[in-house]
């Protein structure tokens, strides 16, 4: 790049937070994922959770840009292929492609999946790199000090500690924080100038008090923010580091990955921009989903990278827990993992998008399991919502559509205490559950619509309209108590089924088919009291036995 160029190009980055006239799309990313193994379900958490929140938006109108991708250089890559005897693109390819195979099983609705070996990607990293340093915020200098390949970074002295190894005996240096092996390395590379964005940061901290959730991380990155910042080497002798992205202008170094990386949000967002179409494709993110052991990364080096060019930092960051397996970590290295697509086959899609972000953890970590998964199935699926869509289509004694009808009309008879109770629930729940969304909860927002269920079958239970409609005696008025019950029961059925659509995208479709939703009146707006008075008539068969219900017994349970 010729310097006139390079020069006019910087001036379009000083104005990189300005807000365009025009309303930006909401963006929401997942972390690019490390290709140095295959996925496990901690991964298909990652995108589901994300992918719920993207849902959210487009169910109440808005557009919404979602990128997930894989993270394909580094280290780690380098010795995984060598070890496979595979050239580090071909092996990259490979895996690539399993983790596109999961998203698309997960039906994930992404917009983009970034690679960092892409052509376009490269290019914004050079762009960036040669944006910092023409602002002076990268220097040369010999750097020593404990890196661990694992976690593709150095650490201080002050992090790290001996460890023995207790099946071998061997002692070892290693990361207080994640327990991975560190090598002492001495080298000569690139290093950003980190430390001076101490305060800068936590200035942004306290006027973005809501910009890590839970509120506890960001407490924690406070904290290792106020206790100071060394200075970040951003680059690895190309004699170590071959497989990775060259420095501009300096062949004989590679980027570090952790850089490479984290500009991968922006590259699908059309960085480098021209002036006005900064927020065209989304910047800034409205909420990035990471794993809480890549905080440091993400709330600390790339807010700072952005701010060195002017660009604005992400506006959320949801950090979640892990999923553990025995009450163990979860972890490619171990093999304590499990593979998501035996677990997506064994299940099925909408039941694994249920279960992980009913049991999945934002402040703490869960432990998976498959009797958690068929208990959890049993009692909410099957047994709560499965069961009070049945309940209420299949009967002959009653008609979901008149009873539509008269509510329509104003037909139906006073509401007794527990249809008060009934309505009063179903008025309150769209707020709950927007308001949960807000602060970045799916699980609690899901809890919620399901707490709906087990109360709505509870009032059937109390009303118990298979007995009433079968009353000779002021028949007349049985039967229009008969349809105040049905038509709030399925009004919860409705609402709760739009409600659910982001979670699970097939059966919430197929539940509003069996009570005939029109495609057009399965929006946010829709999710209230009363807003829908021409369902009734189902447009899918309903069933009649436990094998053709909404949602059947597992055939196998263990």
């Amino acid at each position: 790049m010729c310097n006139s160029c390079r020069t006019k190009v910087s001036s379009w980055v000083r104005f990189t937070s300005s807000q365009s006239s025009r309303r930006k799309p909401f963006y929401i990313t997942t972390p690019i994922f490390y290709v140095n193994a295959a996925p496990h379900v901690g991964h298909l958490y990652t995108m589901v959770l994300t992918d719920v929140l993207k849902r959210w938006q487009v169910l109440n109108g808005e557009k919404a840009i979602l990128c997930t991708g894989t993270d394909e250089h580094g280290m780690k890559i380098q010795r995984a292929a060598a070890q496979a005897s595979t050239p580090p693109k071909e092996f990259c390819d490979l895996t690539a492609e399993t983790f596109k195979s999961l998203a698309k099983r997960a039906e994930l609705s992404n917009d983009h999946f970034v690679r960092t070996t892409d052509k376009d990607h490269k290019e914004a990293v050079q762009y960036f790199w040669l944006m910092l340093r023409d602002r002076g915020y990268i220097y040369e200098s010999k750097h020593e000090g404990w890196y661990c390949v694992s976690d593709e970074t150095f650490y201080p002295e002050t992090a790290i500690e001996k460890r023995l190894d207790p099946f071998t005996g061997r002692t070892y240096m290693a990361s207080q924080e994640t327990g991975k092996e560190v090598e002492w390395t001495s080298e000569a590379n690139y290093h950003f100038r980190l430390s001076i964005f101490k305060d800068r940061l936590l200035d942004f901290y306290k006027a973005n008090p809501d910009f890590i959730v839970p509120a506890t991380r960001m407490n924690d990155v406070v904290k290792w923010v106020s206790e100071g910042l060394e200075d970040l080497s951003i680059s690895r002798p190309v004699e170590r580091l071959t497989w990775g992205i060259r420095v501009p202008d300096d062949e004989s170094q590679t980027i570090y990955v952790w850089l490479d990386a984290l500009i991968n949000y922006i590259t699908k967002a059309g960085y480098p921009w021209a002036p006005g179409k900064e927020t065209a494709e989304g910047w800034p993110a409205d909420v990035q989903v990471i794993g809480k052991d890549i905080v440091r990364f993400h709330c600390i080096y790339w807010p700072a990278f952005l701010m060195a060019l002017d660009i604005e930092p992400p506006k959320q960051i949801l950090t979640h827990a892990h999923w553990t397996l025995g009450r163990q970590k979860m972890a490619k290295s171990t093999g304590n993992v499990v593979n998501p697509f035996f677990a997506l086959d064994r299940f099925g899609v909408d039941v694994m998008r249920f279960y992980l972000a009913h049991d999945g953890g934002i402040s703490h970590d869960s432990d998976y399991g498959n009797h958690f998964i068929v208990e959890r199935y049993k009692k909410a699926l099957q047994g709560g919502l499965g069961n009070l869509v049945s309940r209420v289509t299949r009967p002959k004694i009653w008609s979901v559509r008149n009873a539509v009808t008269s509510a329509s009309t104003g037909q139906l008879r006073e509401p007794d205490k527990s249809t008060v109770e009934q309505i009063d629930m179903l008025r309150s729940l769209p707020g709950d559950v927007s308001m949960k969304m807000r602060e970045l909860n799916p699980g609690a927002a899901l809890q919620a619509i399901m707490n709906t269920v087990y109360e709505t079958n509870k009032y059937l239970h109390i009303s118990e309209p298979w007995v009433r409609a079968k009353k000779e005696e002021d028949r007349e008025t049985e039967q229009k108590r008969v349809e105040r019950t049905i038509y709030y029961a399925a009004e919860s059925i409705r609402i709760t089924g739009i409600l659910l659509q982001p979670y699970m995208p097939g059966k919430a479709s197929q539940l509003l088919d069996m009570i005939g939703v029109e495609k057009a009146r399965r929006n946010f707006q829709d999710a209230q009291l009363g807003a829908d008075e021409a369902y009734g008539e189902a447009n899918a068969p309903v069933g009649k036995g436990a094998w053709d219900a909404l949602f059947p017994p597992l055939s196998v349970e263990t």
